[in-house]
């Protein structure tokens, strides 16, 4: 794989050229941008000797588009450190060194980030809303890690060790783009049943799993019909278009209408199985002691429509979130829906399930092979899905 090593100014910057070692030793090729402050702590010379190849950092140099040239060469961006000012900026469009407009023009392909800095700076709300804003757009974080930090106190901001970094990267290098010619569908996020016109039936899931369900699908080569509830994650890759519905009527049509034309699906969103009767069109009073009353009304079963529709060759997969009996509850879920695959979660597991970065499936087979996966990030728990399901 072609990977281009983007150094930004942090104290983390002289355990680059390990990691670019690394990477070489794995077979990459590598190429080196630093922006000016990088070099403060890294020299041009010993970037270019362990790259073998010329490093970019002036961004205007002889007049040349030199990021533009590089992002087409580049076959993923990884900035490390990333420095709390190289997220800000790419977060909020800002292009004005070597880095920045590199990772402005590197869209459609997948860029990873090593963030480092003070761990006051991480905790800040402005980075940490920064760090959301990426993720949704699909940009992968690896770290920080809690250790020793440059000011001599410990703590969060610690860049994770090129080890660590070179194999997350080899995790991501290793699909093979088997989907090329494929169409898939996926659900995510949500869904809100209206009570009246304020209030709602809503769930906890945020939508990260889907998001990252779509990604790697993208990431593999499929075309991807993202059909999501509520959620404010995006995701900005060319083989991924993008639904948003609220309602789990809104939901079933859309994703009805997709599937015919699909190869595959795979349905995390966590739709509601009831709503509202009757939805009043102005903000309904309180009704004294005694309460309020709601009539629930049963919603169309997306999964099992889909199910019902599958044609042969088509491949259905769906979630399972369990408390109790999970194992038997999710197979009896797989055989009545006319799944090939479930992934089951559990809530018993900390770090799973709705809000979290992590999670810890359970891959169940229509044949009854089970693949399980350790606590991972949500990113990776999405590779193993489609591997294991899509491949």
């Amino acid at each position: 794989m072609r990977i281009i090593v983007g150094i930004t100014g942090g104290i983390a910057a002289y355990k680059v050229p390990e990691l670019v070692r690394l990477l070489k030793k794995a077979g990459h090729e590598v190429r080196c941008a630093a922006t000016e402050h990088a070099l403060e702590f890294v020299t041009r010379v010993t970037l270019e000797t362990i790259s073998g190849n010329a490093l970019y950092s002036d961004l205007f140099a002889s007049g040349r588009t030199e990021h533009i040239s590089l992002k087409d060469w580049g076959e993923m961006l990884v900035v490390a450190p990333a420095t709390a000012n190289i997220i800000g900026k790419v977060s909020n469009g800002i292009a004005d060194d070597a880095i920045s407009t590199l990772l402005l023009a590197f869209s459609g392909k997948p860029v990873v980030m090593a963030p480092a800095m003070n761990y006051e700076m991480w905790a800040h709300p402005a980075v940490q809303r920064n760090i959301a804003t990426l993720k949704g757009w699909g940009i992968r974080m690896v770290g920080p890690e809690v250790g020793e930090l440059a000011c001599g106190v410990s703590g969060t901001g610690r860049m994770a060790e090129p080890e660590q970094i070179a194999t997350y990267i080899a995790s991501l290098s290793t699909f093979n783009f088997q989907l090329s010619t494929q169409k898939w569908l996926v659900t995510a996020g949500p869904t809100y049943e209206r009570i009246d016109s304020v209030r709602f039936i809503g769930n906890y899931s945020s939508g990260k799993m889907g998001f990252a369900l779509a990604q790697a699908l993208a990431d593999a080569g499929a075309d991807v019909e993202l059909v999501t509830g509520p959620t404010a994650l995006t995701i900005e890759h060319p083989r991924v278009k993008t639904t948003r519905v609220e309602s789990a009527c809104e939901m079933f049509a859309a994703a009805t209408a997709v599937f015919p034309g699909c190869n595959g699906a795979i349905l995390s969103a966590a739709v509601a199985d009831y709503r509202p009767a009757e939805c009043a069109n102005h903000k309904l009073k309180k009704q004294g002691d005694e309460g309020m009353h709601l009539d629930l009304v049963q919603n169309p079963d997306i999964l099992a429509t889909l199910g019902g529709m599958k044609k042969e060759g088509q491949r259905l997969v769906g979630f399972a979130l369990e408390t109790d009996n999970e194992e038997a509850n999710a197979q009896r879920k797989l055989e009545k829906k006319n799944l090939d695959y479930i992934v089951l979660n559990s809530l018993r597991d900390a770090g799973a399930g709705f809000g979290v970065d992590t999670n810890k499936v359970t891959i169940i087979a229509r044949d009854g092979r089970h693949k399980e996966s350790p606590l991972m990030s949500k990113q990776e728990v999405a590779r193993m899905i489609v591997e294991t399901t899509a491949l």
